[in-house]
């Protein structure tokens, strides 16, 4: 059985690859021409140069495949270049699933996210049901994800035998770039947190989400999705971890919304006068303003997604960017 992996190079889908080959999976991973393949450096992979917007690339790639991952996304809290955002997000997502249409693929698993997802925003943990529109998605990434999610929806409703999954916030290691959250745990590091928002997020070991993936081909129910998370942690009690984890001082000054929402959207517009990424993303602050808290309870129940301690997976991802020299 040969898998298709998009975004086999982040952070991710990297993973997935590499839970792929435990399993003894061969894997053709789809790469741009101007990817860094650090992430998939050592591993016995069938690399594919191509373009989510290739339509015939796609086609030609996924020839010989029986599964298709599609982890792929432009995963940023602010670009300068929206409508790029959106092709590659929503463009990219339609393109794959058509190849894979007329490829007569046996599973694919689309990898969304929380972020598509309703959430109460009053510390209760929201749900694959919890209602949820546009209107409701923060900053042109969300929106971009949830705009992606409903076009791999009408698939479905053709025949696709499509799986949907939602990861919320994996850490771990390999992750280069790194991730907003990774970003959270490298400024902490260097000791650059001097202070933080009342907000929290849903955590989960980036293998076990890859695991996760790979559980919902076999065991998820096509036209179903499935929350791959784990512990909801405010970020007072992250930091708490890494300090435990590190030894180095939480930060313990919890900074009020408003002025930093100010300054947020001070520092947006600065950046798109000067194209630079800003200090202060205002789309990152306006979804801290909620506690992104979710409930995995049907991936655990349906899929036998694994809940080890998040720590451990903290411990991990400090160790590789020390090691890696993000720090």
């Amino acid at each position: 059985m040969k898998t298709f992996v998009t975004g086999a190079t982040g952070f991710i889908g990297a993973s997935i690859v590499r839970e792929l080959l435990k399993d003894g999976r061969e894997v053709r991973a789809l790469v741009r021409p101007t990817s860094n393949l650090a992430n998939l450096k050592g591993l016995d992979v069938e690399i594919w140069k191509g373009d989510l917007l290739d339509a015939s690339g796609l086609l030609r790639g996924l020839k010989g495949c029986d599964v298709l991952y599609h982890a792929a996304a432009d995963y940023r809290l602010w670009t300068r270049d929206t409508e790029e955002m959106y092709r590659i997000n929503v463009g990219g997502t339609v393109a794959v699933m058509e190849a894979a249409q007329k490829n007569n693929l046996s599973r694919v698993v689309y990898t969304s996210s929380v972020g598509t997802l309703g959430n109460p925003g009053n510390g209760q943990a929201g749900t694959e049901e919890t209602m949820v529109s546009l209107g409701d998605m923060v900053g042109p990434y969300k929106k971009s994800k949830f705009l992606a999610e409903r076009e791999a929806e009408k698939f479905i409703a053709c025949g696709l035998p499509l799986v949907i999954v939602n990861p919320s916030t994996p850490v771990g290691p390999w992750d280069i770039k790194p991730t907003p959250t990774g970003k959270i745990i490298v400024d902490f590091l260097k000791r650059k947190m001097p202070a933080y928002l009342d907000t929290g997020l849903n955590l989960i070991a980036v293998e076990e989400c890859a695991r996760g993936h790979i559980l919902a081909e076999q065991r998820g129910s096509i036209g179903r999705k499935y929350i791959l998370g784990n512990a909801n942690l405010s970020l007072r009690d992250i930091f708490g971890m890494l300090q435990e984890i590190t030894g180095i001082p939480a930060p313990r000054v919890r900074l009020p919304y408003t002025p930093v929402l100010l300054a947020a959207w001070l520092n947006e517009g600065l950046s798109r006068i000067t194209g630079r990424e800003p200090l202060i993303p205002l789309a990152g602050v306006q979804m801290a303003a909620h506690h992104m808290y979710f409930d995995s309870g049907r991936a655990v129940r349906e899929l036998g997604l694994s809940q080890t301690p998040v720590t451990e997976a903290l411990e991990r991802a400090v160790e590789w960017f020390r090691r890696n020299g993000y720090t």
